[in-house]
C-alpha cells in the first residue's frame, strides 16, 4: 500500500481498484500520525522515501497534556456543542473544575476530553459544574467505563448504569445521608428516593 501511495505522489497517476486505466490526478495531501515515523522506519514499518515525500511542511501538534492552557476553551466549545445536541442548558465549569481537568494526562487527547464533557453534561443537571462532580465522575470513568460499555445494550442502558454509579458514589461520600446527598445532587429528597428505587440502590449492595 505504501508503494502505491508513493507512486501516486511521484507520478500523479492512479488506478481504480479493479481497473486497468491510468488516471492523472492533481491533489494536495494532508496526512497525520500519532506515531514516531523515524522509529517506524528503523523498525521497517514505514518507507523512508514516502516520509520524505509527505513531510514537505510538517506541523507539530503537541498532545493535550502539553497544552493545558487550551483546555478551558475546549471545554467551553464542547459544552456548547454537546448541550445543543442533547437539548440541555449549557453549564459553566468552575475555576477549580477547570484546574482539575488541566491536571489530567489525557491519554486519549481531545477525543477523551470531549467524551468526559459529554458524560458530565448528560449525568449532571447543574448550572455550574464543580470540582466535586468531576472528582466523583472521572475516576469511575477511567476505571470501569470499558466494562460498563460492554455490558450495556443501548445508550439508555449505559446512561442508567453510569447514573446509578454516580449516585452511589455521592451516597458514600455523604455517609448515606439522604438529605446531604440530595443537596449535593441538587435534587429533591423524593427524587433521590425515586432514583434509588429505580436503580435498586441499597446500602451495602453493589
Amino acid at each position: 500500500a505504501q508503494a502505491k501511495v508513493l507512486r501516486a505522489i511521484e507520478d500523479g497517476i492512479i488506478q481504480r481498484v479493479g481497473g486497468t486505466k491510468s488516471i492523472e490526478v492533481d491533489a494536495r495531501i494532508l496526512s497525520a500520525t500519532n506515531k514516531n515515523l523515524t522509529e517506524e522506519i528503523e523498525k521497517g514499518n514505514f518507507r523512508e522515501d514516502l516520509l520524505h515525500r509527505l513531510n514537505v511542511i510538517p506541523i507539530l501538534v503537541p498532545p493535550l497534556r502539553e497544552r493545558p492552557e487550551d483546555i478551558p476553551l475546549l471545554v467551553k466549545h464542547f459544552a456548547q456543542d454537546i448541550s445543543q445536541k442533547h437539548k440541555k442548558v449549557m453549564p459553566t465549569f468552575s475555576e477549580e473544575a477547570l484546574t482539575l481537568l488541566q491536571s489530567f494526562r489525557w491519554a486519549g487527547n481531545i477525543r477523551e476530553l470531549r467524551n468526559i464533557v459529554e458524560r458530565i453534561i448528560i449525568l449532571i443537571d447543574k448550572k455550574e459544574i464543580s470540582k466535586k462532580e468531576i472528582e466523583f465522575l472521572i475516576p469511575y470513568e477511567k476505571q470501569d467505563i470499558g466494562e460498563m460499555v460492554d455490558l450495556s445494550n443501548s445508550f439508555q442502558d449505559f446512561k442508567g448504569k453510569a447514573e446509578r454509579a454516580f449516585i452511589m458514589k455521592q451516597l458514600d461520600a455523604n455517609h448515606w445521608n439522604i438529605s446531604k446527598t440530595a443537596d449535593s445532587l441538587n435534587i429533591q429528597r423524593s427524587h433521590l428516593y425515586n432514583k434509588m428505587k429505580k436503580y435498586d440502590i441499597v446500602k451495602g449492595k453493589t
